[in-house]
């Protein structure tokens, strides 16, 4: 009986060892397959950082070739040639903004924005000096003379509120608006055609700026409305607080600004810094004219990065910065006058 059993369990010791044997390789192969993808992985990670230097490189050397050709421009005199290669300049960087670092676009805008002071002084230097004549001095009328026909008035400026951007010394001055509380404010095409725009120290204003101009520069305004046209170059914002703001631009910067509703059409990715409570949405006001000013702008209306936003107050790469989010779609203004 007892060879009886042992016989008997034989069997099933034989069986038992060969489920063994086929588990055990299966478990060899899943961890073979899972080390495989995990190695393919990390050379299609190293691959990946490869292109990416070379494509940052490649950035570098062209964007420096470029910055120094128009240097050279400007300091010949030829102002349309290096206002195009500016341009290009600009579409150069807004073009490479997915793989460079943060840093690097922030050295390349800087860049930009320092080249088109540059050419906006330079335009200013050129441009033909008036002439300067005395004026003769009024004359009493004798008693019982006819009257003198009265001197035509100086012309009067394109706009109030002249000034200079914050920090900057001397230099072309800018159309615009400064120091106005509860006003309504409003410049046409003619007025901001390719001009270099200031909006200062305005308190609960609606500004409407209809037309082209080269930049825009919004600074110190609280509880204000500005709507603009299409801005050829860069857009500036900064010491703003409580403001509702429509753009369209190539680049915008938003430095020391809190709790701001901002509608933007861009062609880069959008910056904040030292920024809080800032919400973003799509350009979506409109004039008669506006295509006009957006064929003269260069920009294209194709274009649109309003909801990529890089804040330079956050680094963290696994987590949303909390200083800016997205205008939800029910509540986005849509009628605007």
């Amino acid at each position: 009986e007892a060879a009886a059993v042992v016989a008997a369990s034989q069997p099933e010791v034989a069986a038992g060892s060969a489920a063994s044997a086929v588990v055990l390789p299966e478990r060899l192969q899943r961890r073979e397959a899972e080390r495989q993808q995990g190695v393919e992985r990390q050379r299609q990670k190293k691959e990946a950082q490869v292109v990416k230097e070379e494509q940052s490189e490649f950035f570098l050397a062209a964007f420096a070739r470029e910055r120094e050709a128009v240097e050279a421009l400007l300091a010949a005199g030829t102002l349309e040639e290096a206002a195009a290669r500016l341009q290009a300049l600009q579409k150069l960087l807004t073009g490479s903004v997915r793989f460079l670092a943060p840093y690097e676009v922030r050295q390349g805008q800087e860049t930009v924005a320092r080249l088109q002071g540059d050419l906006a002084a330079r335009r200013q230097q050129l441009q033909p000096k008036k002439k300067f004549a005395f004026r003769a001095l009024k004359k009493e009328a004798a008693p019982g003379s006819a009257p003198r026909p009265a001197e035509p008035a100086p012309p009067a400026p394109a706009a109030p509120g002249i000034g200079l951007a914050e920090g900057e010394s001397g230099g072309p001055p800018l159309c615009g608006f400064s120091g106005a509380q509860d006003e309504e404010l409003e410049l046409g095409p003619a007025e901001l055609l390719q001009q270099d725009v200031l909006l200062s120290e305005l308190r609960g204003c609606r500004v409407r700026l209809r037309g082209n101009p080269n930049t825009l520069r919004v600074r110190d305004c609280h509880g204000c409305t500005v709507l603009c046209g299409p801005v050829s170059t860069s857009v500036l914002v900064d010491g703003c607080s409580d403001c509702l703001l429509a753009l369209a631009c190539q680049q915008l910067r938003t430095h020391r600004t809190r709790h701001c509703r901002v509608y933007v059409q861009v062609t880069s990715r959008a910056v904040i810094e030292a920024c809080s409570e800032v919400s973003f949405a799509p350009y979506s006001w409109s004039y008669d004219g506006i295509e006009r000013d957006f064929e003269s702008s260069g920009l294209d209306r194709n274009s649109n990065n309003w909801n990529l936003v890089d804040d330079f107050d956050w680094l963290a790469t696994d987590k949303p910065s909390p200083n800016w989010s997205l205008i939800p779609e029910q509540e986005r203004i849509t009628c605007w006058d």
